[in-house]
């Protein structure tokens, strides 16, 4: 996929792969930041996995109606099912409402956290790179190009710092339970609801990223090529 644009009477082509050779540079040369950035979202994802993985293991050994592991469950608060599976009481259910509730909460605000912390590190890369932004645009680079390159380096910290945080998290809550349930972790191991839910935190890390650096991007693009240059940043 290529853009072109117009200087001088003359069709300036700007491929893709320019937009990644760019995009890899200077997350290279801003390693540090990117870290920091990318640090962020690995400690989101690591919480949101956990509490997600938490949930699939505790079902699974509840799932499993078994003496030991309901006493076993039962002894770390978690409230089981019994040997015909009946329904838990009405004060159980409200019990479990709330704690899902303030996992909803606790998930959502950390969440947020992230997208404020991309969105700052976007901001404060945008300042930097003033002069590099106002060369490009002279050199022909459109607006879409400059979005592009942006997003592309906030969806290579976000799809990295997800993956990272994806394992840890999932390693903190195994080494927990195993902990807890010992053996029964890996004998009732959910593998079907991880690779869920590692699937649908892969999708809200890159879209949490994305999202945070929306603003920034846009505002990289609409600069004008002669203050950008004028700019001492």
């Amino acid at each position: 996929m290529t853009e072109q644009s117009i200087v001088g009477g003359r069709t300036i082509s700007l491929p893709m792969s320019k937009a990644l050779e760019i995009s890899l540079r200077s997350l290279k040369i801003r390693f540090g930041r990117s870290l920091i950035t990318t640090s962020g979202i690995i400690l989101a994802i690591a919480f949101l996995m956990s509490v997600w993985s938490q949930n699939e293991i505790i079902g699974s050994l509840r799932a499993a109606k078994r003496s030991e592991l309901n006493l076993a469950l039962q002894k770390n608060g978690v409230e089981t099912l019994t040997a015909e599976g009946a329904d838990v009481s009405v004060e159980t259910q409200a019990r479990l409402a709330e704690e899902s509730s303030k996992q909803t909460w606790l998930i959502s605000l950390s969440l947020l956290v992230c997208v404020v912390g991309i969105a700052n590190a976007m901001l404060m890369s945008v300042t930097e790179r003033f002069r590099e932004i106002g060369t490009m645009k002279c050199l022909g680079a459109l607006d879409s190009f400059i979005i592009k390159l942006f997003l592309l380096e906030s969806t290579f910290q976000g799809l990295a710092g997800t993956i990272i945080g994806i394992f840890v998290g999932l390693l903190m809550t195994l080494t927990l339970a195993l902990l807890d349930y010992g053996a029964f972790v890996f004998e009732y191991f959910p593998v079907g609801g991880i690779l869920r839910s590692a699937t649908a935190a892969i999708v809200s890390g890159t879209l949490l990223s994305l999202i945070g650096a929306m603003m920034p991007a846009y505002k990289a693009a609409k600069m004008e090529p002669v203050e950008a240059m004028r700019s001492d940043s």
